[in-house]
């Protein structure tokens, strides 16, 4: 694995090194030893999957707020996706700032998305399901989000005919 630091303080770019032959491909998609050497305490309480049916399908910005605050680790293993994190730490020195990385079933990358910082992504192409490792239990009461779109923030999504996205998160309060 290889792990390099992004532009927003404490998340990262963890791109797995695949082992291929005549069969296809082996790579291993966590290890708790590696992550410790980068100081990226994980502990998985729970793992989702994320399936999409068309392009455009766009979901976020999504976060828990405290006092279960949630770290991710988010991967593409069908299709792919325009992903993006965004710190909404306010003591932090990238408040604000967002990132963005394709992930797709082909490219080996993965996200680890710090606690308190929201993350969303719009899927690329028909039929793209994202892998969710999450180092809390999900909490409804303290489930949040902010707008997709919101002008404080820009994110410079990719253009899309048909963006697909559901009434609650087109409806987040702007920051």
């Amino acid at each position: 694995m290889r792990i390099t630091e992004l532009s927003i303080k404490g998340a990262f770019l963890i791109e797995m090194e695949a082992f291929i032959d005549e069969r296809g491909s082996f790579a291993r998609q966590f290890c708790r030893k590696e992550l410790s050497a980068y100081g990226l305490g994980f502990d998985i309480k729970q793992c989702n999957i994320s399936n999409n049916y068309k392009a455009g399908v766009l979901r976020g910005l999504h976060y828990q707020k405290q006092p279960y605050p949630e770290i991710k680790i988010v991967s593409c293993v069908k299709g792919s996706c325009f992903d993006v994190i965004v710190d909404l730490r306010k003591d932090s020195p990238t408040y604000l700032k967002w990132v963005s990385v394709e992930l797709s079933e082909y490219n080996n990358k993965m996200l680890y998305i710090p606690h308190e910082c929201a993350h969303g992504f719009q899927t690329l192409e028909d039929n793209t399901a994202l892998y969710y490792q999450l180092s809390a239990y999900h909490m409804p009461d303290y489930y949040a989000g902010i707008r997709w779109n919101d002008p404080k923030i820009g994110i410079k999504w990719p253009e899309c005919r048909n963006r697909i996205i559901n009434e609650r998160d087109k409806n987040y309060e702007l920051l």
